[in-house]
């Protein structure tokens, strides 16, 4: 994916001001099997520069072999671009001093907005005929607030509207075009809660119908 020059420098100037680093850009086919959407990129994506690189890759690759499908197949974003870090002050034993270190975030509601221009570029390149959001954020970011993983995994959104940014951009109106959307665990849920890895597996599975 080729971000235009003028899209990359409105959301440059967006995101002014916010504890964000670099960019991993959106990578995949046009009319793609799938559209997976997550959250944002960690320090691993920014260093490969590719989308759900690493440990969560791994799990949702898992989840796209389950289905007959493999990375090629699919166009793999989030709904920022850019890593979203904290800053802490801890004390390094190996260094015997306090040092300043940042980890990876969640994305706040105003940074999810700023990089709303990007997702909707990518979803109006790829023209995805299925959708599936990995994560509460992406969920929100698409369906708006009170949805939620936990409640909705596994099932078939079928012909939604999704949000998109609004003329004034600085909010969010729904698409006249609709969708098949299907909400699912994010990959790295199962490292957290191994006993959600029969559910996810499950879940991915009620994709495969709608496939054809």
């Amino acid at each position: 994916m080729q971000y235009p020059k003028e899209l990359l420098a409105k959301v440059q100037q967006r995101s002014q001001g916010m504890r964000l680093e670099g960019l991993n850009i959106g990578a995949g086919p046009r009319h793609p099997k799938l559209m997976i959407i997550g959250e944002a990129p960690g320090r691993e994506e920014l260093v490969s520069q590719i989308p759900f690189h690493g440990a969560s890759g791994q799990e949702l690759m898992k989840s796209l072999a389950s289905i007959g499908l493999t990375r090629s197949d699919v166009y793999i974003t989030s709904v920022v671009r850019s890593r979203p870090y904290a800053e802490k002050k801890v004390f390094s034993k190996l260094a015997g001093k306090v040092v300043l270190k940042r980890p990876n975030r969640k994305p706040t509601k105003k940074e999810v907005l700023a990089h709303a221009p990007l997702l909707d570029y990518e979803i109006a390149y790829a023209q995805p005929r299925i959708i599936v959001t990995v994560g509460d954020t992406a969920l929100a970011r698409l369906l708006g607030p009170g949805h939620k993983i936990s409640e909705e995994h596994g099932c078939p959104i079928k012909q939604t509207p999704i949000l998109q940014l609004n003329d004034q951009e600085d909010g969010y109106l729904w698409s006249q075009t609709k969708y098949l959307l299907f909400p699912e665990f994010h990959p790295a849920a199962v490292f957290y809660n191994r006993k959600l890895t029969e559910q996810i597996a499950a879940d991915w599975l009620k994709i495969k119908p709608y496939l054809s």
